[in-house]
C-alpha cells in the first residue's frame, strides 16, 4: 500500500491529493482527475450557502452541490436527528418491515405535494425515482389489463438519471449513445419547450404550443394503447434551466389524460422549495399521476427519494397485485429521520419565500447582465436560473463546451468564489437560506467574469 494512506489517517493536504487522485474515481470524471483537473477541489467545511475547500478558499455555494443542498450546509440539527434514528433503528428490511420515520415522512409528503399524490415509495435518490415510477407505470397498465402499455415517452434535453432505465427516458442520448447503447425498449422523445431555441422555429404563442400537441402526435402514431407514460421534469434543470410558456402544462396534462397514459412528473431538482413554491408543479395546479422526488427532501444529510402516487394508480396493486419491484435501502429509517428533520426547518424559516424572495432578487440582477454580448437568454423560477451564453446574438451560435472560452469564464468564477458548472448555459441554485448580499455577489462574480472571458477572447 502507498505510505501516504497507511494508517487510520492521512497525514497532510498533499497527502490527501495523491491519495484522492489515485484511489478515488469521481463521478463524471477522468482517472486522476484530482490532480489533473483545475475545476475539482477537496471541500472540508460548509455553512449556510458558502463552503470552504482544504486550502481556506470560501466559495458561494452556486448549485447547492449537486442541485440539492436546499436548507443549507452545516445544519447540526438534521445530522443529530440521523445520528439519533441509526442510535436506536437504522433500518429494517424494505420488505418485511417499517418503521416509525418511514411512516411519518410518508403522512408529511401526503400533506407537502401537489393535489391527491398520498402514497409514497421510498428509494435512495433521483435515478432509482425514476426506475421505480416507470416500473410501476408499467405495472399499473398491466394490473389494469392493458398490458401493452409498455411505451415511455420523455423529451430531448430532459435528464432524468443515470442508471439505465433513467439514462434511457433522458433526453441526452447524443452524450450517452456512444457508451451505453442500445437503449431500454419501448422509448420515444419529443420536443422540449425550449423557447429560445424552438424545434419548430416558431415564437409564442403564435406556436400554439406545437411542443405539447407533437406528444399527442407521438402517442397517436404508436398507438395509445401501447404507451405507458410520459415523463417530464416540470422545469428542464440540468438540460438548460429550461422554463415552459403558459399553457405547456395545462395541455399535456389533457393529452394525457385523453389517451389513458399516466404522467410522471420529475421534481427531483425542481422539488423541495427551489423554484419559489415548494414544488415547480404548484405554479400551474399541475398534479401529476406519479411525482418522483429526491434531493432537496433531505438537502443531501442522506441518500433518500420517493416516489409519490395518487389513489387511482396505488388502487391496482390491491390484493394479490403485489409490486413487483424493491431496493434494499428504501425508506431507510435514519434517512428518513433526517429528511423530516430537513422538512422542519423549511417550515420553521419559511426556506420556500425565501427562495421567492432571492430569486426575484437573483432574477433582476442576471437580467441586468443581458447588456453582456455573450449572454444570448437569461430565464428561470425562484432560485433555479440559467444564462444561456452564445458567441453570437443574432446566430445564436454556441461555444465549444471545451473551448477555451468557456474554460476562462469557469476558471474566472472560481477565483472570485463562485463554484457551478460552465456549459452552454451557466446554471445556478443555491442554498434556499441564501441572503441578499451573497445572491447581489453571485451576480458581481459572473459579470466581471463574464468581462474578463470577453476581453481575453475578443468577443462583442
Amino acid at each position: 500500500m502507498n505510505e501516504a494512506v497507511e494508517g487510520t489517517s492521512l497525514p497532510n493536504e498533499s497527502a490527501l491529493k495523491a491519495a484522492g487522485s489515485e484511489h478515488l474515481f469521481i463521478h463524471a470524471s477522468s482517472h486522476r482527475a484530482l490532480a489533473n483537473d483545475s475545476g475539482k477541489r477537496i471541500l472540508v467545511e460548509g455553512r449556510g450557502a458558502l463552503v470552504k475547500d482544504i486550502e481556506g478558499k470560501e466559495y458561494i455555494d452556486g448549485l447547492a452541490g449537486l442541485w440539492l443542498v436546499n436548507a443549507g450546509h452545516g445544519r447540526q440539527e438534521i445530522a443529530d436527528a440521523y445520528a439519533r434514528q441509526a442510535g436506536t433503528l437504522a433500518y429494517a428490511s424494505s420488505t418485511q418491515a417499517t418503521t416509525i420515520p418511514a411512516i411519518e415522512l410518508a403522512t408529511r409528503l401526503a400533506e407537502l405535494t401537489p393535489g391527491d399524490q398520498a402514497t409514497a415509495f421510498f428509494c435512495s435518490g433521483g435515478s432509482e425515482a425514476v426506475e421505480s415510477a416507470i416500473k410501476i407505470a408499467r405495472q399499473f397498465h398491466y394490473f389494469n389489463g392493458e398490458p401493452k402499455r409498455s411505451k415511455i415517452i420523455g423529451r430531448r434535453g430532459s435528464y432524468h438519471g443515470a442508471t439505465y432505465g433513467a439514462m434511457s427516458v433522458s433526453g441526452t442520448r447524443p452524450i450517452s449513445e456512444p457508451y451505453h447503447g442500445p437503449f431500454m425498449h419501448g422509448v420515444l422523445h419529443a420536443s422540449p419547450p425550449y423557447c429560445y431555441r424552438c424545434d419548430f422555429r416558431q415564437s409564442f404563442p403564435g406556436c400554439d404550443l406545437l411542443c405539447a400537441d407533437q406528444v399527442e402526435q407521438i402517442i397517436n402514431y404508436e398507438n395509445p394503447k401501447t404507451v405507458a407514460a410520459v415523463i417530464a421534469e416540470p422545469i428542464s434543470a440540468s438540460g438548460g434551466i429550461v422554463v415552459p410558456p403558459d399553457g405547456y402544462w395545462p395541455r399535456l396534462r389533457e393529452i394525457c389524460d385523453r389517451h389513458g397514459v399516466l404522467l410522471i412528473t420529475d421534481e427531483v431538482i425542481n422539488g423541495f422549495g427551489r423554484t419559489g413554491r415548494m414544488f415547480a408543479s404548484d405554479h400551474w395546479d399541475l398534479v401529476g399521476d406519479i411525482m418522483t422526488l429526491a434531493k432537496g427532501l433531505s438537502s443531501g444529510y442522506a441518500p433518500i427519494g420517493a416516489v409519490m402516487c395518487r389513489p387511482h394508480v396505488v388502487e391496482a396493486f390491491e390484493g394479490g397485485n403485489k409490486l413487483s419491484h424493491l431496493l434494499t435501502f428504501g425508506g431507510h429509517a435514519a434517512a428518513c429521520a433526517a429528511a423530516l428533520a430537513n422538512l422542519e426547518i423549511f417550515e420553521r424559516e419559511d426556506l420556500v419565500g425565501n427562495a421567492q424572495r432571492m430569486g426575484l432578487r437573483l432574477g433582476q440582477g442576471l437580467s441586468g447582465l443581458s447588456s453582456h454580448p455573450c449572454v444570448g437568454d437569461v430565464r428561470g423560477l425562484g432560485l433555479l436560473a440559467g444564462l444561456e451564453l452564445v458567441k453570437d446574438k443574432d446566430s445564436k451560435e454556441k461555444f465549444a463546451e471545451d473551448g477555451a472560452e468557456l474554460k476562462t469564464l469557469g476558471e474566472g468564477l472560481a477565483r472570485r468564489g463562485l463554484l457551478t458548472r460552465v456549459g452552454g448555459v451557466l446554471p445556478l441554485s443555491p442554498p434556499l437560506c441564501i441572503t441578499a448580499e451573497q445572491v447581489d455577489k453571485i451576480v458581481a462574480i459572473i459579470d466581471d467574469s463574464l468581462t474578463e472571458m470577453e476581453t481575453t477572447h475578443g468577443l462583442g
